[in-house]
């Protein structure tokens, strides 16, 4: 059996990203050479055109992946983490990031192409693994001890206006009690 005919059985010949029923073709979710069924989904004219961006991007196109993040085909989900990641400064798309779940295989996969300025995006994710973005309100879910600082962090402290240290995805910038401090991100929970 071909791959696009196991795609059109396991997508039921529709577009596995908008559900569109005409014009379905195979597209290659990178990295990969060979189309596989785990590195492969149906598309249809009007995602692929998208996708490979020989027409202008829709953002209300893109819509269609409230419905797709939930999806149980990891090369979907990937598809779907990285348009949306391309769409998050409209504002909806980061709500649905917000609310999307992959495995730490399927987000190393999906962030494995992620380019911003000729390097790889860093996403910092919360203990809950809700992402974080400068400006976001955290709070603290365990007690901490400020090395230096002579005091401890209490467990439900809120840290306003954060900051993301943009080569570690693990550190997050906050001010506790006045003193700017350096957390670890699986401390905190996005409020």
């Amino acid at each position: 059996m071909s791959v696009a005919s196991e795609l059109e059985a396991r997508s039921e010949s529709k577009c596995e990203l908008c559900q569109a029923t005409e014009n379905l073709s195979v597209y290659l979710v990178s990295p990969g050479e060979n189309e596989t069924l785990d590195n492969s989904i149906l598309v249809c004219g009007k995602c692929q055109a998208q996708l490979n961006e020989s027409e202008p991007a829709d953002p209300n196109h893109w819509r269609c992946l409230n419905d797709t993040i939930w999806s149980e085909v990891p090369a979907v989900k990937v598809q779907a983490y990285r348009i949306l990641h391309g769409l998050r400064a409209e504002g909806w798309p980061q709500d649905l990031l917000d609310m999307m779940y992959l495995d730490e295989e399927e987000l190393k996969w999906a962030q494995s192409t992620l380019l911003q300025d000729g390097e790889a995006v860093i996403v910092h994710k919360d203990s809950n693994g809700m992402t974080l973005a400068n400006g976001d309100t955290v709070v603290l879910v365990k007690d901490l001890d400020v090395k230096g600082g002579g005091f401890t962090a209490k467990r439900g402290t809120a840290v306003r206006n954060i900051l993301l240290v943009a080569d570690n995805a693990e550190q997050i910038e906050g001010k506790v009690n006045g003193q700017q401090l350096v957390l670890l991100t699986k401390f905190l929970k996005k409020s």
